[in-house]
């Protein structure tokens, strides 16, 4: 796997924030291959070398918050995005069926080979979700 090749960690711990406020999705609905919604995007994962988002951690199933189960999608995987919505090239039952939110794994590079492998994706290809960060935003060094 080429890529990403920093520390991947979630937006919500870095601090940091999306150059254009608009690209920022956390909060979007998430709507599958089907048209059918299937969760929130909770948050970004980030690659801090290159400043770029990989996965949207999305939140899915349960009631109320309660029994909801957390996946990765890359951003890869995104076919559109609007105002109020992501659009994602696969069913629920698809992302529902791929490796799940593990912070415990949020380091381990063969974790994330598995999530692009699950979708079938490479890394760093064209998505329809390119967001970008203010160009004096580094990411803070990672302890």
């Amino acid at each position: 796997m080429a890529e990403p090749v920093g520390t991947l960690t979630p937006l919500s711990d870095t601090g940091q924030i999306i150059a254009n406020p608009d690209q920022d999705v956390r909060g979007r609905s998430v709507v599958d291959s089907d048209g059918e919604k299937i969760g929130t995007v909770a948050d970004l994962l980030v690659d801090t070398a290159g400043n770029h988002v990989r996965f949207l951690r999305v939140e899915h199933g349960g009631i109320l918050g309660f029994g909801a189960a957390s996946s990765f999608v890359p951003v890869e995987a995104i076919r559109e995005v609007n105002d109020d919505e992501v659009f994602v090239a696969s069913s629920k039952e698809h992302i529902a069926g791929g490796p799940r939110y593990d912070p415990e794994f949020v380091d381990h590079r063969a974790y994330y080979e598995d999530v692009y492998g699950h979708y079938q994706q490479t890394p760093g290809a064209q998505s329809g979700y390119l967001p970008a960060f203010p160009p004096n935003q580094g990411f803070p060094p990672l302890r």
